[in-house]
């Protein structure tokens, strides 16, 4: 079995790796990012089996609806042998061709520095060419990664209302009861989040394994009371099923998708885990339990086509459908898992590349880097998930929105990644454009069925998208403004440095934070015109956000001398990662200096943001306002300490 297909420079073609590999696909992950150490192979289990509990309770309960949609749902088809057929051809080449292609083999390559995700794939094009075209690459990538906030609000919603409805198969009596369960089951979710993706993961990951062990089960006990479903694998099936059905076929395409939901959302988080885990889950257990279970459902269609309502739940003995529902249920929490911590991921993300303004961001392991809590978000996520079930009420309605946002998501995906393959990985632009075209096909199909659902509830993942879009644009701009107007402040540092003669020292080290190093820090000027006086030791200090997701610490610092106790530390960052500024100074580069970070003060410049002239209506100004004025303080974003930290104010009108 292959767990990764390595895609090179076009002499090289393709290079597959076996399952343990010498290396692992997303080092940092799984050792510390260090490129080529080997994998702990018990440290690899374990991360596996972590990982089947965070990135795939998404697309391994898309069994619960998926194909009750398909014959039960809005377009829905009738319950004939040959419509069975096609559509579990259907199911069994999109998860071929897009999930185990296209994501596990294609995109998941894709990675930067073990990163996945729309914004980290941006981040790998070159700059240059993201700016081309007045920045349209730029603007995808936004409004893809907007896009997830939609579908993280949904995920949780119809995956744990479609386990609970589970109760009124199993016992009718509970069905009134359905919205309040599904309401606390949701709450209990969210609040546990705080514990982090390891802690999740460890609970998760057990279950999920009992839960794809479960639909083998389920599976397999149909399949042998009906093999001739096994024939659907052959692809003649899929085309006929559009030549009985017509337009109607087509639309079909829309539930069909249901079992491609959460191929972004296992991009996304690859970061907490790295590509491997994640390979050897798909292809050693959930790729084929799900398929097994969605040809058990087919096979009980064909012996029993009335039990289309709720195939799933159908399939089981009468006797076991209570704790069925109560497994269910634990998977569906966890499905909703993948997205939820692809969102923290994301934001994280968005905010080190300056798309978001700074949110309190909680890191819930020592060991993994990229497993982080961001309270804000949650709470977010948390509200509208749980007006999204009191709305709808039903995981069928909900149907009918979901898989909007995420087709358009997996569109974007497939021409960014045209992009890396052209300028990163440095493929001849025919190659590119036949692996770009070819997955297209499947997206835009999915995403051409998906489009009627746009009435029936799809608009809200996309109000979603673009209320996320929005914020991010007119942050990026608002900063962009900002800057500019604060750039023309400056004084030139080493200039300062030369006229610095003569002014009076006293005892200590001052640190003064600024955003250009060859500029003087704001703060510093400010201290020097009310003061009068500099410190023995003055540091200025820039943290710098990479576009690459995390910086080798031997490349970190850099820290000169200026002479006249006049010091410059440069901090680099990459996007996964949150800066210290007390370990910036306690570097070896920073230490090569004599500078005592336990002493020294620190100095910040904290702006006042204004309208330059009255504002009626909501308007972008009056929005990067407010968004400027509730971010997090530089004070606590950066870890300084508190009593050691001095502010001088400032107003910018814009």
């Amino acid at each position: 079995m292959l767990f990764r297909v390595r895609f090179g420079n076009p002499p090289r073609g393709l290079q597959a790796l076996p399952a343990m590999a010498i290396t692992a696909a997303a080092p940092g992950a799984l050792i510390g990012h260090h490129p080529h150490a080997p994998v702990d192979r018990k440290r690899l289990a374990a991360l596996s089996l972590t990982a089947l509990g965070v990135v795939y309770g998404d697309i391994g309960t898309s069994p619960l609806y998926a194909l009750r949609e398909c014959f039960y749902g809005e377009h829905g088809v009738r319950v004939l042998p040959q419509n069975v057929l096609g559509v579990l051809s259907l199911v069994f080449w999109a998860l071929v061709i897009v999930v185990t292609v296209k994501y596990h083999v294609y995109v998941l390559r894709a990675d930067n520095q073990g990163e996945g995700g729309i914004l980290a794939m941006m981040a790998l094009i070159p700059a240059r060419v993201r700016q081309r075209g007045k920045g349209v690459l730029v603007a995808l990538g936004l409004f893809g990664a907007a896009l997830l906030y939609g579908d993280g609000i949904i995920t949780p919603a119809i995956s744990v209302l479609s386990a609970v409805e589970g109760m009124q198969v199993a016992t009718p009596v509970l069905s009134h009861y359905v919205v309040p369960i599904t309401l606390g089951i949701l709450v209990g979710l969210f609040l546990f989040q705080k514990r982090g993706t390891g802690g999740v993961g460890a609970v998760f990951g057990p279950v999920m394994l009992v839960w794809f062990s479960t639909l083998v089960v389920l599976g397999v006990r149909w399949i042998v009371q009906a093999p001739r479903v096994l024939g659907a694998l052959n692809p003649w099936h899929a085309v006929t099923f559009f030549a009985h059905n017509g337009l109607r076929g087509v639309l079909v395409l829309g539930a069909v998708f249901l079992v491609c939901t959460g191929g972004e959302a296992l991009y996304a988080d690859m970061g907490h885990f790295g590509e491997l885990p994640i390979q050897i889950d798909w292809f050693g257990l959930v790729g084929a339990s799900l398929m097994i279970n969605y040809l058990g459902q087919g096979a009980l269609l064909l012996l029993h086509p009335e039990t289309a309502t709720n195939p799933f739940y159908l399939m089981a003995p009468a006797a076991v459908r209570v704790p069925l529902v109560v497994l269910a249920t634990a998977a569906t929490v966890i499905a909703s898992q993948a997205i939820i911590s692809g969102a923290f991921s994301l934001t994280r993300q968005a905010i080190q590349l300056g798309y978001l303004p700074r949110l309190r961001i909680v890191h819930t392991s020592a060991r993994e880097t990229g497993q982080v809590y961001l309270p804000a978000i949650n709470w977010l996520l948390m509200v509208a998930t749980l007006g999204l079930v009191i709305a709808f009420r039903e995981s069928a309605r909900l149907a009918a929105a979901y898989g909007v946002a995420v087709t358009l998501t997996m569109i974007i995906t497939t021409l960014l990644a045209f992009q890396v393959t052209r300028h990163v990985w440095k493929w001849p632009l025919a190659a590119s454009l036949v692996v770009t075209g070819g997955f297209l096909v499947p997206d835009i199909a999915f995403g051409v069925a998906n489009m009627a659902k746009i009435l029936d509830g799809g608009w809200f993942p996309l109000l979603v998208g673009a209320l996320v879009f929005l914020v991010m644009t007119i942050w990026r701009r608002g900063r962009a403004r900002l800057e500019r107007s604060l750039a023309g402040e400056g004084v030139p540092f080493e200039a300062f440095v030369a006229m610095s003669s003569g002014i009076p020292r006293v005892e200590g080290m001052a640190v003064f934070m600024g955003r250009d190093p060859a500029s003087t820090p704001a703060a510093l000027l400010h201290n020097l015109k009310h003061n009068q006086v500099l410190h023995e030791k003055v540091v200025h200090l820039t943290v710098r956000a990479e576009d690459v997701p995390y910086v080798d610490e031997a490349e970190r610092v850099t820290a000169e001398d200026l002479g006249e106790g006049f010091y410059r530390v440069v901090a680099r960052y990459g996007f996964m990662e949150s800066p210290q500024v007390e370990e910036v100074l306690a570097s070896p580069a920073a230490r090569a200096l004599d500078l005592q970070p336990k002493k020294a003060s620190f100095f910040l410049s904290r702006v006042s943001v204004l309208p330059a002239r009255p504002l009626g209506l909501p308007s972008p100004v009056r929005l990067f306002i407010w968004l400027y004025k509730n971010s997090l303080r530089p004070v606590f974003y950066f870890g300084l300490p508190p009593n050691r930290v001095v502010e001088l104010g400032r107003q910018v009108r814009l």
